[in-house]
């Protein structure tokens, strides 16, 4: 029987058919909806954005950017265009944000590009038709703990209106004794510097923390402690658990605007 919490395949007893649909997903939405792909906002082959637009004039739209999850170690932002099916039927211009992988490189690097991505948006979606002070953000698993990594750093503003942060992982400590130790190698040093419960964090960004209501009990435990520590630094919370989803269901959600997840998402969008 599996004790790792954190090895998800072992959780989800579909998780390959669920992957699967995910991706073929994604080739739809990037065949049907308007799209820019390979936006570069850094110099590195993965530092890209692809951009997807609702079908309506594009002027002063709402901006949301979603940051895909994987450990810090396997997808890509193409395996997760479909996201992009909730976010343009909610009004706004979908920022779909690619990154580097680990163990090839360190979680600096990570959180670095999804930072320059960030302002990339800022600096440039007026030209796409997007209005960079109307900018969300969500992230699942990594991707959530990626997002936070957006609305943290010490006297900058954010500009990040919301945040909706999907099983994520807000305490990475104990990930050394999980199954991905010997893969990526999370240090000591990684452990205390990108631990979101270690920051301070903009109090005017708005966050919404969901977790499926089937998810191993380490990812209720971390959303229910981060929710505590954001409101303690006064920023306005909500969470939800999501009925009946898993750590993989519930990310297949959020391209389904009907949904629970989907819901949740689209009201974020269109309440920032």
């Amino acid at each position: 029987m599996e004790t790792d919490p954190f090895r998800i395949r072992a959780h989800v007893a579909d998780f390959d058919e669920i992957v699967s649909e995910i991706v073929s997903r994604s080739e739809v939405t990037r065949a049907t909806l308007p799209m820019v792909a390979d936006m570069a906002y850094g110099t590195d082959a993965t530092e890209t954005v692809d951009l997807f637009f609702p079908d309506r004039p594009r002027a002063g739209l709402p901006v949301h950017m979603f940051i895909h999850g994987g450990y810090w170690r396997m997808f890509s932002k193409r395996d997760y265009s479909y996201v992009a099916d909730t976010i343009t039927r909610a009004g706004a211009i979908a920022v779909i944000v690619d990154y580097a992988l680990m163990p090839a490189v360190r979680m600096a690097d990570i959180v670095g590009q999804v930072r320059r991505a960030r302002r990339w948006v800022a600096d440039h979606i007026a030209k796409h038709g997007g209005d960079p002070v109307r900018l969300t953000v969500s992230g699942h698993s990594a991707g959530a703990h990626l997002s936070t990594f957006l609305f943290n750093e010490p006297g900058i503003p954010s500009g990040i209106r919301a945040a909706l942060l999907l099983g994520g992982l807000y305490e990475l400590k104990p990930l050394q004794s999980s199954f991905l130790q010997p893969e990526i190698g999370i240090t000591d040093r990684e452990a205390a510097d990108f631990t979101p419960m270690t920051h301070r964090h903009d109090p005017a960004t708005q966050v919404d923390i969901l977790v499926g209501s089937d998810e191993t009990p380490p990812f209720h435990d971390q959303a229910n402690a981060f929710a505590s520590l954001l409101k303690e630094q006064g920023l306005p919370v909500s969470t939800l658990s999501l009925t009946g989803r898993n750590h993989m269901n519930s990310v297949r959600d959020l391209g389904l605007p009907d949904s629970e997840a989907g819901a949740r998402l689209t009201k974020l969008i269109r309440s920032g």
